[in-house]
């Protein structure tokens, strides 16, 4: 009877939300007490529009309760903790799957707290009491629960491993120092323990130090960060600025223009309908002349005839003689063709400009260098530090200046025999290329190029790249295309894509490709032509290279796939080269 009122009081003071002993009960209106903190935290997560419900009922409330403390539960938790009554242990207590048990449980073991190295035992709170109050236990040595006591037991002589082999690496019992391990550099497992703590320490100052100065190193990448942001606003601030003023420029040109063309339309309009006026009043004239002669030409009376001719006045110059030019649809295409041109000048600035600003901004890219390998430590030389590696951050390469610039990109081309026309003979470790007469025997492949002489590289360009490829005789066309161009038919040729980029040069002259957009190149003849690719940044750039390196063609744009070298010659006996 006695049993069912204690496990009835341990219900009454127990937190349905904690399920341990009331902490500042308080009772809400449905009728249920919970811990002040507990009911707060189960609130504070529920639905924010302000509905609140009670954990055990469901009962809901709105707005949320204001909890007051239930002085009532508080003293009878007060009065049962006076007595030793405490709570029943919450399933959270007990030990499951995961969990150390307690060795000296009966039934449902609870949690363990605490294990004894020395009983090789594990204790809940309750049972391992004996060890804080008497003497007998206080040289024992108490760890974290741990399921792994039983490997502390040697499986030969049962016996607590406290001994630790330095010959054999592992952990003996003393029986074990004098039979097996008899002659070895046998120690404590204290004192071994207490060495292995000493390097532990070390490592872990080396670790922390590192820790430091990758963390001094990021803070210096974040600063470079907020720096870049700062420089790119700006920048980005005041080209606004700029293009915002051009385009205003431009507007009021345009609106200048405008202006001038309306001004010049309403002054020859005027100047055109004074002369139609007067043209059409001569006109009138002259049908009323007309009209009087036709009358007199019909007079049957010869003396009246005669007597009136004389007074028919003579006709007066005509007005609209040959000084009357008309220039049909010609009025304003001047104006047109001015314009026209304006434009063109603009769209060159802006193309070779753009290529300038888009090669200052890439030139500022900022790459975090690979760290080294670090060096295996060597035996028996602790007093020696290990040098760890820094984090660099370095600038990228600017764009080349000068032919030994470029030359540090220079990469070896060789062309790939499977997409050679079959009129091509391939040379010099397929470095040289030569149309023939006759065919030549390749195997037929998928991407071969069929009807016109054209050979891709075999290497495919990223990054930066850069080559020069030497010419005879003919015309030749220097480019460089996607892998999937097409083989066959019109489209596959490297002018009439958009899969492909192509400087064509013959005799004194140059002429840029792409799309059927044909655009002619002025610059110095050579026969050796430098090409530079800076694929990420979207930088084609062809040059004529002889003594010096002039700069013919710069194409900006984006690549969107690797690209691939290539050759097309007009006709036969034509050469080329990479060299």
């Amino acid at each position: 009877m006695a049993q069912t009122g204690d496990q009835l009081n341990q219900d009454i003071v127990s937190c349905s939300i904690c399920l341990d002993v009331l902490k500042d009960p308080v009772t809400i209106p449905c009728g249920h007490s919970y811990c002040i903190n507990c009911i707060k935290v189960h609130w504070d997560g529920e639905d924010p529009k302000g509905i609140h419900s009670c954990p055990q009922c469901r009962k809901t409330f709105t707005p949320r309760p204001v909890l007051v403390k239930n002085t009532m539960l508080a003293d009878l938790v007060e009065q049962l903790k006076k007595t030793g009554l405490q709570a029943a242990p919450a399933d959270h207590c007990y030990a499951g799957p995961e969990d150390v048990a307690c060795d000296f449980c009966s039934g449902r073991k609870l949690k363990a707290i605490k294990s004894c190295l020395s009983c090789l035992a594990s204790y809940c709170e309750k049972h391992l009491q004996p060890h804080y109050d008497s003497s007998t236990f206080k040289k024992h040595k108490l760890v974290e629960p741990s399921k792994k006591l039983q490997e502390n037991i040697c499986s030969d002589h049962d016996e607590v491993m406290k001994m630790f082999c330095r010959t054999d690496q592992k952990s003996i019992c003393y029986l074990c120092s004098v039979e097996e391990h008899k002659g070895h550099d046998t120690v404590s497992a204290a004192a071994e323990r207490t060495e292995r703590q000493r390097e532990l320490e070390g490592s872990r100052q080396q670790i922390q130090q590192r820790i430091q100065d990758a963390e001094k190193d990021v803070k210096l990448l974040q600063q470079e960060v907020e720096a870049i942001d700062r420089s790119a606003d700006k920048t980005e601030e005041h080209s606004q600025k700029i293009f915002t003023e051009l385009i205003r420029l431009l507007q009021k040109r345009s609106s200048d223009v405008k202006q001038q063309i309306r001004s010049q339309q309403e002054a020859e309009g005027s100047r055109v309908k004074e002369l139609q006026e007067k043209l059409e009043q001569e006109i009138t004239e002259l049908k009323r002349k007309d009209a009087e002669l036709k009358q007199l030409s019909h007079t049957e009376d010869h003396s009246q005839f005669l007597h009136s001719c004389p007074s028919v006045a003579a006709l007066r110059g005509a007005t609209h003689s040959s000084s009357i030019q008309i220039r049909p649809l010609r009025h304003f295409e001047d104006v047109t063709a001015a314009v026209s041109e304006l434009r063109d000048k603009l769209q060159d600035i802006l193309r070779e400009e753009g290529t300038n600003i888009s090669l200052r901004v890439t030139e500022g890219d900022v790459l975090l260098s690979e760290p080294e390998p670090e060096p295996e430590p060597e035996p028996e030389s602790e007093s020696e530090s290990e040098s760890e590696p820094e984090v660099d951050v370095l600038l990228s390469e600017p764009a080349p200046k000068s032919r030994a610039d470029f030359l540090k990109y220079s990469c070896q081309i060789t062309l790939d025999p499977n997409t050679a026309n079959t009129r091509l003979l391939l040379s010099e470790g397929n470095r040289k290329v030569t149309v023939m007469d006759g065919l030549q025997s390749y195997s037929t492949h998928p991407e071969i190029f069929t009807g016109w002489f054209q050979v891709l590289s075999r290497e495919s360009l990223t990054g930066r790249c850069y080559w020069e490829m030497e010419m005879k005789r003919g015309g030749v066309f220097v480019a460089v295309a996607y892998k999937n161009i097409s083989r066959a038919g019109d489209e596959y040729r490297f002018i009439f894509n958009d899969k492909s980029w192509a400087l064509y040069c013959y005799q004194n002259s140059y002429t840029f490709w792409y799309k059927k957009m044909k655009t002619t190149i002025s610059g110095p003849q050579s026969s050796r032509v430098g090409v530079y690719l800076d694929h990420r940044a979207g930088i084609l750039s062809f040059y004529s290279v002889s003594e010096t390196m002039t700069l013919l063609h710069r194409v900006q744009t984006t690549f969107t796939q690797p690209l691939y070298a290539g050759v097309r010659f007009w006709d036969s006996g034509s050469s080329a080269e990479f060299v």
